[in-house]
């Protein structure tokens, strides 16, 4: 596979026409050469390879083939490593973009989600599609025209100083950080499938992929990785999703046959809620919930009835003597219970909402084509939790294409193209690229909610396949199955899954050879690594070119700068990677917060900044700290990972604005970084009348404003 990257040579050539030329052919052999690859192996695999090797194959030849792109790239020339020399033509740009773009958020949790929120999950797809319309419109040419390396040195030229430089390196630092522990996150998950290796080794093995891509070449290896992932994931994601498509309507067009599926699903969802086995199952469930709140009621005695009771049928098999793997699960469920009154607390309170959640129809799912949760009709409550429903999606819908329109790793990918026209038309390819697969999520959620509706539910336990005890041991949290009624027949509400493996295993949900179950893995870690060097990239960038350079060391060398980088991406990665290992979150709030920090921090000072002259060093800056705070604080005292982070023991209603989750605090942040970034130019100093000429001069370029 290596023969197919491009060569060194080939990155240096200095023709943009042969350049891009070049770019095609090796592309056009790369694509060759992967499906070639991918073909073998399904050979391989009917002739009796194991799955164990198949999935270490795909691991070690995709990391493999990013390493040598990453070797083959390095440079330490500050404008290669920066900004890629500015010679990326539009359409690679884009594919680029893409692949930045489709984190492990978007090909591992966007379909997963759709899957088991319905309606509300198109949230995503509209905010973050919709984004990329406010950077085409408001951001990418402009930004392009000043001509900066990153978003912290535009903030630091436009806004005259090192205050506005320094706070913008904070706030990409933030977002990226919180954005890239997702995506190790998801490579740890994906490594694992792939190679059998624990969650925590996994992180750090894909750790590796990461590292070699940025660490040796910048931008410009990322760049050329990125085309190379982009291949990779797209390919992944439309094979099994075609596959599913023609088994179970003859029509290999998914996008086509969505609505055809869903009257199915609906269907379907009607006959589960009436079902007498999944209502068992409900019973059983608000049981256990029920007997979680009795022991809370007096959590002290509790406790120390079930030790005495666990202690004493310990007691009883010893002096029976029982058999020893009874004795063994009495000692076992001893040992399990809560050391003290605090820890019985906490957890008698996670299982009971675990249990209220489940002790609902569709194992807690919404009907899928059910619109917002609640009924404008209903009663009170019905029409309270109607209107908190649809604002929270229209929240999020608002927060993720602001947040998208801001985002500092997107942004730095248009400082890479040749020109402003070019950065334009990337903009445009990037939404092409983008559209593949975003308009195909969510066929993919109803295609594989038919088939675990009308093939999984109803087999018996016994003849389960094997995914499921393969993600299992991946991650019970992300998968189990507990036959809680006994009747060796499985329900859906005995079925626990996470968003997080829809992707994942639909190949194993629609029966395909495993080799595309590694294929479709290999395509998530593309996903993951790619965004994750974009990420890294940013924040070493910050720290190195804006924090060091700019504000530290001026007059340092550029050897020494872009060795600065590469120590940093080392120390922001293994930081990031030890982060995720503990599991701080699920991966789709982790991104979506980033969203919200990037909104409140970046949107209103860019689009002033761009658009309006008036805008100075202190209404910028002051902006940035209102907004980014205000973000920060709601999210702290909402969200439970955080609450316990910070040490939050209110009531999390005390802290709640109109109902709106803690994903969206970005809502709050955004209106009050542009209302104290206007309100305090206005009082303060207006900007030196050169940067207000810059700025016309950015706006309208035809302008004859001499020097600027």
């Amino acid at each position: 596979m290596a023969a197919v990257t491009p060569s060194a040579a080939g990155f240096d050539a200095g023709n943009n026409k042969s350049f891009k030329q070049q770019l095609n052919k090796v592309y056009t052999w790369y694509t060759g050469g992967f499906i070639a690859f991918v073909a073998v192996l399904a050979v391989l695999e009917q002739m009796g390879l194991p799955k164990e090797w198949i999935g270490l194959i795909f691991l070690v030849a995709t990391v493999g083939l990013y390493a040598g792109i990453g070797i083959m790239s390095r440079t330490t020339d500050a404008a290669e490593y920066y900004v890629a020399g500015r010679r990326v033509p539009a359409v690679y740009n884009g594919m680029a973009t893409g692949a930045d773009w489709m984190s492990a958020a978007s090909f591992i949790g966007m379909a997963g989600t759709l899957y088991l929120t319905g309606y509300g999950g198109l949230a995503f797809i509209l905010g973050w599609t919709g984004g990329y319309c406010l950077v085409a419109l408001l951001l990418a040419p402009y930004l392009r025209k000043f001509g900066q390396f990153t978003i912290p040195d535009f903030l630091g030229a436009r806004y005259e100083g090192n205050l506005p430089r320094f706070l913008g390196v904070v706030a990409a630092i933030l977002c990226s950080f919180t954005y890239v522990v997702a995506q190790i996150y998801g490579v740890g998950l994906i490594t694992t499938r792939l190679s059998g290796l624990a969650f925590e080794v996994g992180i750090f093995v894909g750790l590796g992929g990461i590292l070699v891509c940025s660490f040796l070449g910048g931008m410009r290896a990322v760049t050329w990785t990125q085309v190379a992932q982009y291949i990779i994931l797209i390919v992944a994601y439309m094979i099994p999703v075609v596959w599913l498509s023609i088994k179970q309507t003859g029509v290999p067009v998914p996008q086509a046959i969505y609505g055809f599926q869903l009257e199915k699903v609906t269907a379907k969802e009607a006959q589960l809620i009436d079902d007498p086995k999944e209502k068992e199952v409900i019973a059983i469930f608000k049981q256990r919930a029920d007997a979680y709140g009795a022991k809370l009621k007096d959590v002290s005695t509790s406790l120390e009835a079930e030790k005495s009771a666990a202690t004493m049928k310990l007691d009883d098999l010893r002096t029976a003597s029982a058999p020893p793997a009874e004795i063994q699960a009495a000692e076992k469920a001893l040992g399990a219970l809560p050391r003290d009154s605090a820890a019985a607390k906490a957890a008698w309170t996670k299982a009971k909402a675990a249990d209220e959640a489940r002790a609902r129809p569709l194992a807690g799912m919404p009907r899928h084509a059910q619109q917002f949760a609640g009924n404008p009709d209903g009663d009170e409550k019905a029409v309270k939790t109607f209107d908190e429903s649809r604002r929270n999606f229209l929240a999020l819908v608002f927060c993720l294409m602001v947040g998208t329109a801001a985002l500092p790793h997107i942004l730095m990918r248009y400082y890479t193209t040749p020109s402003v026209k070019q950065a334009r038309e990337s903009v445009t390819w990037s939404l092409f690229f983008i559209f593949l697969l975003y308009f195909t999520a969510p066929a993919l959620a109803v295609l594989v909610k038919y088939e675990i509706f009308t093939v999984l539910v109803g087999t018996p336990f016994d003849h389960l396949p094997d995914w499921i005890a393969a993600w299992n041991k991946v991650d019970p949290s992300l998968l189990s199955v507990v036959d809680v009624n006994h009747d060796g027949i499985l329900q859906l509400g005995e079925m626990k899954i996470g968003g997080d493996i829809i992707v994942l295993a639909t190949p194993a949900i629609g029966g395909l050879p495993y080799v595309v179950s590694g294929l479709v893995a290999a395509g998530g870690l593309a996903a993951a690594l790619s965004t994750a060097d974009g990420l890294l990239l940013t924040i070493a960038n910050a720290l190195s070119h804006d924090l060091y350079y700019k504000m530290i060391d001026p007059n340092a060398p550029t050897s020494r700068r872009v060795t600065l980088s590469k120590a940093l991406l080392l120390v922001v990665a293994l930081a990031a990677a030890s982060v995720a290992a503990q599991k701080p979150a699920d991966i789709l709030f982790l991104v979506s917060a980033a969203f919200s920090f990037a909104a409140a921090a970046f949107f209103p000072v860019l689009v002033l900044g761009i658009f309006w002259k008036r805008a100075n060093k202190w209404g910028a800056s002051l902006g940035m700290i209102a907004g980014l705070g205000t973000t920060f604080y709601y999210m702290a005292t909402t969200q439970p990972w955080l609450r316990g982070l910070f040490g939050v023991t209110s009531p999390i209603a005390d802290h709640i604005w109109w109902g709106i989750s803690p994903i969206s605090a970005g809502l709050f942040g955004v209106p009050v970084g542009f209302a104290v970034i206007i309100v305090v130019s206005l009082v303060t100093r207006a900007p030196r009348p050169d940067t207000q000429d810059l700025v016309e001069h950015v706006r309208y370029p035809d302008l004859n404003l001499g020097k600027a």
